[in-house]
């Protein structure tokens, strides 16, 4: 293996990581951000309005997402696999 295959093998690491968890840290921004502009409008200051919501959109996302998440991960890791076998 030289050097550009490990940058490309790291670069579809990184793809992969993103593909992975930006769907469910987007919906956990999207609650963060409903929830920070309802507590400036109504001047409610209280911790854990921010958290508990946050928690039940992360679970919900990932149940539904997890399908996705598992056969990309999976396709990764048999197309890096296949890579190894192939090195030798």
């Amino acid at each position: 293996m030289n050097g550009t295959e490990a940058i490309e093998i790291g670069r579809e690491t990184i793809y992969v990581m993103l593909k992975v968890g930006a769907p469910v840290m987007l919906m956990a921004l999207a609650v963060g951000l409903a929830i920070a502009l309802f507590q400036a409008l109504t001047s409610i200051q209280e911790m854990t309005l921010t958290f508990v919501p946050k928690i039940i959109v992360i679970f919900v996302g990932v149940m539904m997402l997890l399908p996705f998440m598992l056969t990309s991960l999976t396709s990764f890791s048999q197309t890096l696999f296949d890579r190894m076998i192939a090195l030798g």
